[in-house]
């Protein structure tokens, strides 16, 4: 597992205390990106140990695991780092019934945690899609600026971006100068 180095580890975004926001690195994830067809989805939600979405934009949540309907065979996963052995274990065993693809995605990607009343704010700084009509939980693929991301609304002042490390430096760099913008009320 290549989780080792993680661009924004410990990094927090410091506003002033009467800003209702909050901006920090994510805790690490097992992340993987699946392609199933949508006859095999309940075969895949066992295997996942988690019912997976079944319309786009849906997310189901189960104590740290999570899963987001991104296509019509497209599923981002995510669940703690200790179960991502039995996982690719349990999906393993499932090629001999059901066609699919399980790829890791853990070691590209890190995840930033934006929360608060001003985060709809925050994050449409830099989204083209209209942030604060997403359902909650809710989840999509799109973009921050120019770096393409997963947008998952987790409640609804909470949100976490998953984003390639190789542009988690400027998402965060974006968010920071959203988030001073919101602080002197520009």
């Amino acid at each position: 597992m290549l989780h080792e180095h993680h661009p924004l580890k410990g990094r927090q975004i410091a506003t002033a205390a009467a800003v209702p926001l909050a901006i920090r690195a994510a805790a690490d994830s097992a992340r993987f990106s699946l392609r199933i067809g949508p006859a095999d989805v309940d075969k895949a939600s066992l295997a996942f140990g988690l019912a997976l979405p079944a319309r786009i934009g849906e997310v189901s949540v189960s104590g740290e695991k999570r899963a987001a309907c991104l296509g019509p065979d497209e599923w981002y996963l995510m669940a703690p780092p200790a179960e991502q052995e039995a996982i690719e274990r349990a999906f393993a065993d499932l090629y001999a019934t059901a066609i699919h693809s399980l790829v890791d995605i853990g070691h590209r990607e890190v995840g930033i945690e934006v929360e608060g009343p001003q985060a709809v704010t925050a994050l449409q700084s830099a989204i083209a899609f209209d942030v604060g009509a997403m359902a909650a939980p809710g989840g999509c693929r799109t973009l921050f600026d120019r770096a393409q991301i997963v947008l998952l609304r987790e409640a609804g002042h909470r949100f976490r971006i998953e984003v390639w490390q190789s542009f988690a430096d400027h998402v965060w760099g974006l968010l920071q100068a959203a988030s001073r913008e919101i602080e002197l009320g520009i």
